[in-house]
């Protein structure tokens, strides 16, 4: 029989009333599990357990807090095959990917268990005698989530973690395609020795229990990652609710990869191929724009082709796989229709591009290579989200430049040169919030903090020491002695 994961509410796993199936994109005949469709009630449930339970825990010492955190650290690290294996099925990495990014997981929660050692405050001479200053940090009060599907595991561990290592409260909703992850991550914070209400996990539709979450006055801040279009109303509906809410967005990106002539081929060649088709390049930071110099444009382009060729698309979990399937056939639609407007606009589709039949029923495509693209062309400035790159033929390094930070996204930004004057003019110069050189643009540790510019993020930047300026508010106390 298949397991129904229910929603956790104050303490308690409650009664399901409707479920839908968690499906392997792999092999649809495998249902991961049947997993709970909230509704409004649950979500206000949820809200008031955590209400209720942030007092104490906005209270409770950096020891208790770091004492949890590290406990879900180890069992995660622990269980890192088994949680990366759930995830390659639910969502479509390969098994090395799934199991790096539970590892990922795991890694932020230590991390984070060390920052509720490290907060500090400041103590300020007043500009008046006899008058001392404290400035201090303390919690938000109750932080709602929304997750997306593409990370799992990694984005609710690098939201959750900052979120309860400063003493805030939690409801999170994970995305509705892919619920698994997460709420193996919550069930094994909980079991790491949470209180009761201070994590709660809510399942289902965005258009049910995610604007319930934005409409809810007890919640004090939103952080959700997501699509552009839907991050602006996540924006309005934080400003417009009573109290305002905190908000913090992280959306989407269009990035750039800049190759130059003085480029090391193989370099470049490894660093496009990840950057742009590994996990299916369902990646907000993935290198969908290949900006290349006359000089190696055409000898870049043959090596790439050669390496695409030699890429293996199959089941996520057989082992020699290198690209998974897309999510689902809502996104495997997506890119098609991509394709077919890149076609149309008048790019020529170099190789790639064809769904494709394996042993299982699932969502398989070739990645898809485009050259003859100008940047005014749809598939050159829009998010695709998947496997599908742009090559632009650029005339040098100013031009590369410009058209690079020609685009309404900020969010990572990659060279390949071995030129040290223009790596260091392109990290000073690029428009995103990361730049790369002779690295691909998807892949951040989980130390730094994670953002961008323009339309791709809006609010204090996620992870690593910076995470503090959103899960936490400042406060300034005079006393006179």
């Amino acid at each position: 029989m298949t397991t129904v994961f229910r929603n956790f509410i104050a303490g308690e796993f409650v009664a399901v009333e409707k479920a839908s199936p968690n499906l392997n994109p792999s092999n649809t005949k495998d249902v991961v599990g049947e997993y709970a469709q909230g509704s409004v009630e649950d979500l206000k449930a949820a809200v008031a357990a955590a209400k209720a339970a942030f007092p104490a825990w906005s209270r409770s010492t950096p020891q208790e807090r770091y004492e949890v955190l590290k406990k879900a650290s180890d069992e995660v690290l622990a269980r890192k095959e088994e949680l990366g294996k759930l995830l390659s099925r639910e969502e479509g990495k390969t098994l090395p990917e799934g199991i790096g990014e539970a590892t990922r997981a795991g890694q932020i929660l230590a991390f984070f268990a060390g920052e509720t050692l490290r907060l500090n405050g400041e103590l300020v001479n007043s500009v008046r005698p006899g008058v001392g200053i404290e400035v201090t940090r303390e919690p938000v009060g109750v932080i709602g989530l929304i997750t997306p599907w593409n990370f799992p595991i990694a984005i609710p561990a690098w939201k959750l973690a900052p979120a309860l290592a400063y003493g805030n409260t939690v409801v999170i909703k994970p995305a509705d395609l892919v619920p698994g992850s997460a709420w193996a991550l919550v069930d094994i914070l909980n079991r790491a020795g949470l209180p009761k209400g201070v994590l709660n996990i809510v399942m289902g539709r965005g258009s049910v229990v995610g604007q319930a979450m934005l409409e809810h006055p007890d919640v004090a801040a939103i952080s959700f990652t997501g699509s552009v279009s839907t991050g602006r109303r996540v924006a309005a509906a934080c400003v417009a609710s009573t109290p305002m809410k905190k908000v913090q967005l992280e959306m989407g990106g269009k990035n750039p990869l800049v190759v130059l002539d003085d480029a090391d081929l193989g370099v470049a060649v490894e660093v496009a191929a990840n950057g742009s088709f590994f996990s299916t390049g369902q990646r907000c930071t993935a290198s969908s724009r290949l900006i290349v110099t006359e000089g190696i444009h055409d000898r870049f382009v043959d090596a790439l082709t050669e390496r695409m060729k030699g890429l293996v698309v199959d089941d996520a979990l057989k082992a020699g796989t290198h690209i998974g399937p897309v999510v689902d056939e809502s996104q495997l639609g997506q890119d098609e229709k991509y394709i077919a407007i890149g076609r149309d606009e008048g790019a020529k589709l170099h190789w790639g591009g064809e769904r494709l039949n394996r042993d299982t029923p699932g969502f398989f495509l070739q990645p898809a290579l485009f050259t003859g693209v100008s940047n005014s062309m749809r598939i050159a400035r829009e998010e695709i989200f998947g496997p599908v790159a742009a090559v632009l033929r650029v005339k040098n390094y100013d031009e590369a430049l410009a058209v690079a930070n020609d685009t309404d996204f900020g969010l990572a930004s990659g060279i390949c040169t071995t030129s040290l004057k223009y790596a260091t003019h392109y990290k000073r110069n690029s428009d995103a919030g990361m730049v790369m050189v002779n690295l691909p643009t998807a892949g951040v540790d989980y130390h730094v903090p994670f953002g961008g510019r323009k339309g791709s993020s809006y609010g204090p930047r996620e992870q690593g020491a910076y995470a503090r300026e959103f899960y936490t508010t400042v406060k300034t106390s005079y006393t006179l002695a």
